[in-house]
């Protein structure tokens, strides 16, 4: 029975918590991706900061990399969405073999007809996120950043990211029809409904929340959960059509004494 698998804000790197058993954590769930998989794809945020130089990259992840990659050699398709912490990937997952897609995507599936990406920047969005997004995308500000010593460009990024995540004193609380994500995935499944081709599910991260909602024209948007204190991705039966979503909160080591 084949299947694919979603998964998405892994922020591996992120010192808060323990980043360490996140990222074993991360690479055993890789590891027991059952042989039938056909499509494993990363949605956005798996790195809480990323950016290559043209010659040096991120130490580290060398468990994650190898069960990628023992994935890939397995003949799985691994597909990945720059999120907004992890955006400045430029060559280096290609060379190991995943594929870069931009969101948002249409995919056929079985059958089934996803939208997949990241999420951030989808549906309107404060001014103030718009700013930063063109800041993180534009082409000469990056080059400029390149020039500072990755010791002084890592230092500042993960800083950045570690300051941005504390300063958040309660977890996100999704607000429904009034998130600009589900306005989007409302206004786009009505359009390819019109169309003839509805969307079967529309799937996303970045707002670490665990989220189905139905869809006027048909179809849900689902939302998934991050990996910072739980497990969870979604899985697709390419037989049956149904989509799955796990969200396994993770036991804390003196929870299990």
């Amino acid at each position: 029975m084949p299947k694919s698998y979603f998964v998405a804000d892994v922020h591996l790197g992120l010192t808060i918590e323990d980043p360490g058993r996140r990222e074993r954590r991360f690479a055993d769930f890789l590891r027991s991706l059952p042989g039938d998989t056909e499509n494993l794809y990363l949605l956005g945020d798996i790195w809480d900061f990323w950016y290559e130089y043209r010659d040096v990259v991120p130490k580290g992840y060398v468990r994650v990399f190898a069960a990628l990659t023992e994935l890939m050699d397995r003949g799985v398709k691994v597909s990945f969405f720059p999120g907004n912490h992890d955006v400045w990937t430029y060559h280096y997952f290609e060379e190991l073999g995943m594929k870069r897609l931009e969101q948002p995507c249409l995919v056929r599936i079985a059958g089934k007809t996803l939208c997949i990406g990241h999420g951030d920047g989808l549906g309107p969005t404060p001014a103030g996120y718009r700013i930063l997004h063109w800041i993180f995308h534009n082409r000469v500000l990056q080059w400029l950043f390149s020039l500072l010593h990755p010791y002084i460009a890592f230092s500042f990024g993960n800083g950045w990211s570690r300051s941005k995540r504390n300063r958040r004193v309660r977890p996100y609380q999704f607000r429904g029809e009034q998130e600009g994500i589900y306005q989007f995935a409302d206004r786009f499944s009505r359009r390819m409904a019109a169309a003839g081709t509805p969307v079967d599910y529309f799937i996303f991260g970045h707002f670490h929340a665990d989220v189905r909602l139905p869809l006027p024209a048909g179809g849900e948007l689902i939302v998934l959960k991050d990996w910072i204190q739980s497990d969870a991705y979604a899985c697709l039966d390419h037989v049956t059509g149904i989509l799955e979503t796990v969200n396994r909160p993770v036991e804390r080591p003196e929870e299990t004494r």
